[in-house]
């Protein structure tokens, strides 16, 4: 069977998350107790799991631990994917990046996200029912606004300044969109306004050692694998340039891959990506949902 794991990017609408795991699972409670200690949080603690402040690496940590519990129960996947802060959780797992470095980067990354959120203020909608090239054409015409993740072929998310996002909202809904939804968030990633946040993880990512992948990490900047020489500076540039989801997906079709499995808070990746290759979906985020994927597919 080939498979392509996908790792979450996003969770903070999500409580208690993981926490049966955590009490029930002892590869999932051990790699909670590591990250911990890593990085001196009580991560076992849900109130702190799950503050907003903590979301990027609580994702990072929730999603290795998943990965870790599936190593040895289900084959090894023939492509990994992740969305943005997805994309860390992938290298980890795919051993480029240790865990210990991936935490501490990541918590920094997020730091730097929220700096940078403080200095340029932004907001993102998502489009929904026009083609990526067609947002993409209204953005060029409009200050400060910029396609963000291009999704599918009919989900675009736009981020920008406020003023520039609430402009774009209103064109794209003149020119038939069938809805633009404004999305609670802080900063608006993978525009120009996070440009002091790309510099400073430029400068991070010089002390970070990498591996080559053991298995194909593709990117959403480049919509190719990561590789050894050229990964820092992708890391680097993801973050002020639009992710490519959709094509990533594509880009596995000579693959013919039969499951997709989102590790990590949500289905949101597993959904889009039946959108644009048919396969079969799973989510793993609890142990109902491991339980029911390892009756599917383990070995």
């Amino acid at each position: 069977m080939n498979i392509c794991y996908l790792f979450s990017g996003q969770g903070s609408q999500f409580k208690e998350m993981g926490q049966d795991l955590y009490k029930t699972n002892a590869v999932y409670k051990r790699t909670i107790d590591e990250a911990s200690e890593t990085l001196n949080l009580n991560l076992a603690d849900p109130e702190i799991f799950d503050n907003p402040n903590n979301t990027q690496i609580a994702i990072l940590t929730m999603s290795v631990a998943i990965h870790r519990i599936l190593e040895d129960k289900i084959a090894k996947p023939v492509a990994m994917m992740g969305l943005s802060l997805g994309e860390y959780s992938a290298l980890v797992a795919a051993k480029a990046l240790s865990f210990q470095s991936g935490l501490k980067l990541v918590h920094d990354r997020s730091h730097y996200m929220d700096e940078a959120g403080k200095q340029n203020p932004g907001s993102m909608a998502a489009v929904l029912g026009l083609s990526p090239d067609f947002v993409k054409s209204v953005c060029d015409e409009i200050d400060d606004v910029y396609p963000a993740n291009y999704n599918n072929k009919s989900q675009v998310v736009i981020g920008g300044t406020k003023e520039g996002v609430a402009k774009a909202m209103e064109v794209l809904t003149e020119k038939g969109a069938k809805r633009v939804v404004p999305l609670q968030v802080a900063v608006a990633s993978h525009t120009p306004l996070m440009q002091p946040a790309s510099d400073q993880l430029a400068k991070r990512l010089e002390s970070v050692e990498f591996s080559e992948p053991n298995v194909d990490v593709i990117s959403n900047t480049t919509v190719k694998p990561f590789a050894l020489d050229t990964v820092k500076e992708t890391l680097v540039n993801q973050l002020i340039n639009p992710t490519h989801f959709m094509q990533d997906v594509a880009s596995l079709e000579d693959k013919n891959i039969d499951a997709f499995i989102e590790i990590g808070p949500g289905n949101t990746l597993s959904k889009l990506a039946k959108k644009t290759l048919k396969a079969d979906t799973y989510n793993v985020e609890s142990v109902e949902t491991l339980d029911a994927l390892l009756d599917k597919l383990g070995e």
